[in-house]
């Protein structure tokens, strides 16, 4: 039986979505079969950040109304072992049983060795939909006290459900802003939220570029953040990858060294 991780985040406009595409897409590359499914009914922009958009035929809308089997609404991604189940965009949350969601993700993972749940931003419907769905999380913030207070709220209701132990990815995190002392650093950001962290993410304006492209980040070379999410990959994965000591003294041209590739 294969992993159901559920990325997800209090606050939009953190990344998730680029996170789950990114993370999805490295496993792939390090052979694990991998299904991202795009929770986010009615908005659905998973497909357009993997530049997949033109391939989606059926969503999993078609599936719960029996429009199609499961297997042939699954879109094939840039790498052969990664697929995607797209959302709906004429439905809207409500529309869609929570436990049909669980159903296919229960489905899925008899198939695959990660089924990787791209939750909507917020605590309503579709965050309940996709948590109740996973049974592991990764929360997605950036160094913002805005982004932060969400992630905690949601780090609390991700445990209700019976996630013990989530994850979380710092993202966005600027070196020489922390240097500054214009942005919080990792080890306030883990005082106030209390969870392990999997990864750093840098400040890269190659996200941009990568989003409205629709290429992950992880297919590139020399990308900085596409380094970062490799390592998040592998640790998710079981390597035992360190992250440096965030109270160790000089921490900060560590950091600057890892975002370099280090």
């Amino acid at each position: 039986m294969g992993r159901t991780i559920v990325i997800t985040s209090g606050k939009g406009g953190v990344g998730k979505t680029t996170a789950t595409a990114n993370i999805g897409t490295a496993l792939s590359l390090m052979g694990r079969s991998v299904v991202l499914v795009d929770a986010d009914i009615g908005l659905r922009n998973l497909d357009i950040v993997m530049g997949l958009e033109g391939r989606v035929v059926y969503t999993s809308m078609d599936v719960v109304e029996g429009k199609c089997p499961l297997a042939k609404a699954l879109v094939r991604g840039r790498t052969d072992n990664l697929r995607l189940l797209a959302a709906s965009q004429r439905n809207n949350k409500n529309d869609f049983p929570p436990e049909r969601m669980k159903e296919i993700c229960d489905e899925l993972k008899e198939s695959y060795d990660y089924v990787i749940i791209d939750s909507p931003a917020g605590i309503e419907q579709g965050f309940l939909m996709s948590t109740a769905s996973a049974t592991e999380g990764i929360i997605i913030t950036t160094p913002e006290v805005a982004a932060i207070r969400d992630a905690d709220r949601v780090i609390g209701l991700v445990q209700s459900t019976g996630i013990d132990k989530p994850l979380l990815i710092i993202n966005r995190l600027s070196a020489e802003m922390i240097e500054k002392g214009d942005m919080m650093g990792p080890e306030d950001i883990l005082d106030v939220l209390a969870i392990d962290l999997v990864g750093i993410v840098p400040e890269d304006r190659e996200i941009i570029v990568s989003t409205n492209k629709g290429l992950p980040l992880t297919l590139s070379k020399n990308s900085r953040s596409g380094e970062a999410y490799k390592r998040i990959a592998r640790r998710i994965d079981g390597e035992d990858l360190p992250i440096p000591d965030l109270k160790e003294n000089g921490f900060l041209s560590k950091l600057v060294g890892i975002f370099r590739g280090g």
